[in-house]
């Protein structure tokens, strides 16, 4: 399913309302101290009013059928406002691997619940060296003898990993990187919260002992399943980091035309116009280039990993400099705690780093160009 320009709108501007309303600067700053990192309530509402989880889950499993396009119009307005939820991890990354996973006794099992917004989910994979590569991976699951499976090793850099009702985690068995779902009541599973820079995305550190799991999909599946979820999870990270650039933009524009010295608006300087300039070349082709991915995705092109490798890349870097530029604008008043600037500094920084930094994003882009 495929929606037009004007739903598109549409959608664009209830998700604006719904954030506007649930989630100003003071329920983000209120949250980023709190245990869990998010609104339960708001969750339910984000599901039950806007049925967002479920935006691109297939109608066979509970979902209203879109894909990444429409996604990307609720992640970018997500990174807008520094929406403090477990959508990421559910919907980008363990609703992804399932589908990914081919295993439909699985998704069968597990989306309805992901779409509906009762479950929460995140997907484990970096361990202590912080690689999303499964080949990386050294957390172990042997069989139990009884048909079923344990894992066994430590999991870091979780996103939502302390609330979440369902893990997916990638272990290795004697076939390699395999795909396994461990419930969050397992016994053996122990889960603490990483303190990181960016407090707005909650991440944990998870520690499996002789955990009980199912394994989901092929074994020795995980580095297919992986390659395709980096991709699609990618994008979806482009379009936050496209949002919260355009937000950036967007606060230093207005300050610039208030904020007065010498008797005139700075943004009637030659030096703040030049940064707003930049700025907005910068913000229009993040936006470009994760919409054009999300595009090639619906499209199942053969040029989307290409289109996912450049996006990751140019927002990546979008992001940050207006996260940067924007401190700038505001001057001394930018650099406080109290003002907004240095929460999307934050957010751009860990959500550069969040898949190995912009080395190892540069090489996926290589390795997808044949390079």
């Amino acid at each position: 399913m495929t929606a037009d320009e004007s739903e598109l709108r549409e959608l664009r501007a209830s998700v604006r309302e719904f954030l506007e309303a649930k989630s100003p600067e003071e329920a983000v700053r209120k949250l980023m101290e709190s245990e869990p990192r998010f609104d339960p309530a708001v969750w339910s509402q984000a599901a039950d009013q806007l049925r967002l989880p479920g935006l691109a889950i297939p109608e066979e499993y509970g979902g209203d059928g879109f894909g990444l396009v429409e996604l990307g119009v609720v992640l970018e307005e997500m990174g807008r406002a520094l929406f403090c939820a477990p959508f990421f991890a559910t919907v980008l990354l363990a609703a992804q691997a399932l589908l990914a996973s081919g295993d439909k006794e699985a998704c069968a099992r597990l989306l309805p619940d992901i779409a509906a917004g009762r479950t929460t989910a995140t997907l484990a994979v970096a361990e202590d060296h912080g690689s999303w590569d499964p080949a990386m991976v050294s957390a172990r699951a042997v069989p139990d003898g009884d048909g079923g499976w344990t894992v066994r090793g430590r999991k870091c850099f979780v996103i939502d990993g302390t609330t979440a009702d369902l893990v997916l985690v990638v272990a290795r068995t004697v076939a390699g990187p395999t795909l396994f779902a461990v419930e969050r009541d397992a016994t053996g599973l122990a889960a603490e919260p990483m303190e990181t820079l960016d407090a707005t995305r909650a991440m944990a550190r998870l520690t499996f002992d002789a955990v009980p799991a199912i394994l989901v999909g092929a074994e020795g599946a995980g580095g297919r399943i992986m390659a395709k979820v980096l991709d699609i999870a990618s994008v979806g990270l482009a379009a936050e980091q496209a949002g919260g650039a355009r937000r950036c933009l967007e606060t230093s524009a207005d300050y610039a035309r208030v904020r007065h010295q010498f008797g005139r608006p700075i943004g009637s300087f030659q030096a703040v116009k030049h940064k707003c300039a930049d700025m907005l070349v910068q913000v229009e082709l993040a936006e470009a280039s994760s919409r054009e991915a999300a595009r090639l995705a619906d499209e199942e092109s053969p040029d989307f990993p290409v289109a996912a490798a450049v996006a990751h890349a140019c927002c990546s870097r979008a992001y940050m400099t207006a996260a940067m530029e924007n401190i700038q604008v505001h001057g001394g008043i930018g650099f406080t705690w109290e003002h907004p600037a240095h929460l999307h500094f934050r957010r751009a920084k860990s959500s550069q780093l969040l898949f190995g930094g912009p080395a190892v994003y540069h090489e996926r882009l290589l390795d997808r160009l044949g390079i």
